[in-house]
């Protein structure tokens, strides 16, 4: 019975990080780009800034569509509009005003490439079609895996019954995780982008940018 719990509750999380709007009709695939092995990029937000580390080796499609997002400006102006205590913050799909902004291109699943939905690790957002991932994301808060590997989780399960997709991780936070746990403890109110509990003071992205390591 506990088990058949904590499975219905990891059921409803995942299904909080789906994006809420399907791509546009005309989406295509971004299945060409070229991606660094590893990529650092500063995100600078109205609740302070972190740094993340990208593996363009584990995830290059993934990272490539991530790095053409950041050095066009998208992300500039969008909002982390999902926020769950104890699970993970999610964002850059938008505007201050929950207007949705994405762009006219998925990515394709690239989960199961041996990076975990672990604390500290960025991911995919997507819908139930497992290679719609546009521009949302997210950072997890904690170890969302289960050790059961055919439960439900965000990483994917390979049963040969239960067989299924699960999120794209392509880096980690590897300096400002407690701003990230900052957002996360933010007062929320329930009615966000499909229902979703959004920030009530507003987390803007302010700038996020590629940066070399000290």
């Amino acid at each position: 019975m506990k088990n058949a719990l904590i499975s219905l509750l990891l059921l409803a999380l995942t299904a909080c990080i789906t994006e809420q709007a399907p791509p546009p009709a005309d989406t295509s695939m971004a299945t060409t780009g070229t991606a660094p092995d590893v990529a650092w990029v500063e995100v600078t937000t109205s609740a302070g800034n972190f740094t993340l580390q990208l593996n363009g080796r584990a995830a290059p499609l993934t990272v490539a569509h991530f790095l053409k997002n950041v050095d066009s400006g998208f992300y500039v102006g969008t909002v982390f509009h999902r926020i769950i205590p104890g699970f993970m913050i999610q964002g850059g799909g938008y505007d201050e005003d929950f207007n949705l902004r994405e762009t006219a291109q998925s990515v394709p699943n690239e989960s199961g490439n041996g990076l975990a939905n672990l604390r500290s690790t960025i991911a995919m957002a997507r819908a139930q079609d497992p290679h719609s991932a546009n521009t949302q994301f997210y950072i997890n808060v904690v170890n969302n895996v289960a050790e059961d590997p055919n439960t439900s989780n965000l990483d994917p399960v390979k049963h040969a019954t239960q067989g299924r997709w699960g999120y794209t991780v392509f880096g980690y936070v590897i300096e400002g995780m407690d701003v990230v746990d900052l957002i996360a403890a933010y007062e929320t109110d329930p009615n966000g982008p499909g229902g979703a509990p959004a920030p009530i003071i507003p987390v803007i992205i302010e700038n996020m940018t590629r940066v070399q390591p000290e």
